[in-house]
C-alpha cells in the first residue's frame, strides 16, 4: 500500500511539473538568465508550492502522531553545515544551471526525450550512486609523504 501511494504522489508531482512547464529545461534556464530572456514563472511555481505545502505539512505533523504508512515522521533534525552538504549543493546547482534540470523534471521529461535529458539522467544516476557510496568522513592526508 505504501508503494501505491508513493506512486500516486509521484504521478501527481510529475503531472504538476508538466502542467507548470517545469519539465522544459528552457523554462529553468530562462529563469536563471537574469540579464537575458528572464522568465519569473519558476519563482511563481515554487512560491505556489510553498504556499500549499508549508501550512499542510505543519498541520499534518501536528494533527497526526505518525504518517499513515510509516512508524514516524522523518524530519531532518540536523542543522549543521558540513563540507559534504556544501559540495553536493554546488554540484546540484551547477548541473541545474547548465542543464536546466533537477531530478524530478528530468525524470518527467525522460519519456519525451527532451533536449539533453538522455545525457543528464545517466549522469544524475551516476551522481546519486556516487553520493550514496561516498565516505561520510573526508579522507585525511596526515602521515602522507610529500
Amino acid at each position: 500500500m505504501k508503494q501505491i501511494f508513493a506512486l500516486i504522489a509521484g504521478l501527481i508531482f510529475g503531472l504538476g511539473l508538466i502542467i507548470s512547464g517545469m519539465a522544459n529545461p528552457a523554462k529553468v534556464l530562462n529563469f536563471l538568465d537574469l540579464f537575458g530572456s528572464w522568465d519569473p514563472s519558476l519563482a511563481f511555481v515554487m512560491g505556489g508550492a510553498i504556499l500549499v505545502t508549508a501550512p499542510g505539512f505543519a498541520w499534518l505533523t501536528r494533527a497526526l502522531d505518525r504518517p499513515f504508512f510509516d512508524s514516524e515522521f522523518r524530519i531532518p533534525r540536523r542543522s549543521d553545515i558540513e563540507p559534504k552538504l556544501v559540495v553536493g549543493a554546488a554540484i546540484f546547482g551547477t548541473g541545474w544551471g547548465l542543464g536546466g534540470f533537477c531530478p524530478g523534471p528530468a525524470l518527467t521529461a525522460l519519456p519525451i526525450a527532451a533536449t539533453g535529458t538522455l545525457i543528464f539522467v545517466p549522469f544524475m544516476l551516476i551522481g546519486m550512486w556516487a553520493a550514496r557510496h561516498a565516505p561520510d568522513k573526508p579522507f585525511s592526508l596526515k602521515g602522507a609523504t610529500q
